[in-house]
């Protein structure tokens, strides 16, 4: 038996702070605000697993209102939303991931990216798809946003 897992999320960028994406801190002027460390692509894959086995949303693990989870590394919550789908009887089979953003450029990241997402989720890089497009003419300039796909095999 299979199940899939649909993630989203979306970070304003802001100066001094870090760019994280994918677990790594990505040089560049800027980085993306959110309660946590804004990692917008892990936030994204949390949801998704979640997602798959009908737990819920990052926001009901790891309220934005909690000050436990100022700053926190966005690693935490993949590991939380791996143990509950460990625990449901899955395992990730593949992730399929398209950031959305103007810079930095991806391209020169991706293979570090896609061994850190493989890592997270104990599986090889060869199941993790990273994509980048930019947004054409709508009007996200000061933003990233993620979408991802997950699927999780029976164990």
């Amino acid at each position: 038996m299979i199940r899939v897992g649909l993630g989203f999320d979306s970070h304003e960028f802001r100066e001094g702070i870090p760019l994280r994406i994918g677990g790594l801190t990505i040089p560049h002027t800027h980085g993306l605000s959110g309660h946590s460390d804004g990692d917008v692509l892990l936030h994204a894959i949390t949801d998704a697993l979640l997602g798959a086995v009908a737990a819920g949303d990052i926001g009901a693990f790891f309220p934005p209102s909690d000050p436990k989870w100022k700053g926190a590394n966005s690693v935490v919550f993949i590991e939380e939303a791996m143990r509950h789908i460990e625990t449901a009887g899955y395992r990730v089979g593949n992730v399929d991931c398209s950031l959305v953003l103007n810079a930095p450029k991806i391209g020169p990241h991706a293979k570090a990216i896609q061994e850190s997402v493989a890592k997270l989720l104990k599986i090889e890089p060869t199941a993790v798809g990273i994509k980048a497009k930019t947004p054409e003419g709508l009007n996200l300039d000061g933003t990233a946003l993620a979408h991802v796909v997950v699927l999780l095999e029976k164990r």
